[in-house]
């Protein structure tokens, strides 16, 4: 891998930063041959992500730092992908805590762990050495949220 298949980001838990990290994050899965569905469903998983990060690791605080990767891979099964990692340095939740709200509960917000798994192949959460937290997810080009059949499995 050289350093052009990987996108870095640091920036501060500021929702004005989230339009900027949204761009570049286009612009380099557009620039790696991303379907356009594809690319909405990566950017929407990692926004919902960073809101997340936000609200609850932050707490609303909008000072602190947020570390972002983007990482081309390449699986022998599932071939071209993408692996993002976001990193905070907020409270840390037990990580069976982590699920969206029930799906039959039906209001604004509470959706962002469902869309999260929904758009990537796998996504995992771990509590990061030093506190905080950290999110992987993976999304291979053969996986569109429209027509995977487990969609909604973890």
């Amino acid at each position: 891998m050289n350093a052009a298949d990987v996108l870095q980001l640091e920036f501060a838990s500021n929702p004005a930063e989230l339009p900027g990290v949204r761009q570049c994050l286009r612009d380099w899965t557009e620039a790696r041959g991303w379907e356009e569905a594809q690319i909405s469903e990566i950017v929407l998983a990692v926004d919902e992500a960073l809101t997340n990060v936000i609200r609850h690791g932050y707490e609303g605080r909008t000072d602190q730092p947020v570390r972002f990767s983007a990482e081309g891979i390449v699986d022998p099964r599932e071939g071209d992908g993408v692996c993002i990692r976001i990193r905070d340095f907020g409270r840390q939740v037990a990580l069976d805590q982590i699920c969206g709200r029930d799906l039959d509960d039906v209001r604004p917000g509470g959706l962002g762990v469902h869309l999260i798994k929904a758009m990537t192949n796998k996504a995992t959460y771990e509590h990061a050495d030093g506190g905080g937290m950290l999110l992987t997810m993976i999304k291979f080009k053969t996986h569109t949220a429209k027509s995977s059949e487990d969609a909604g499995s973890p």
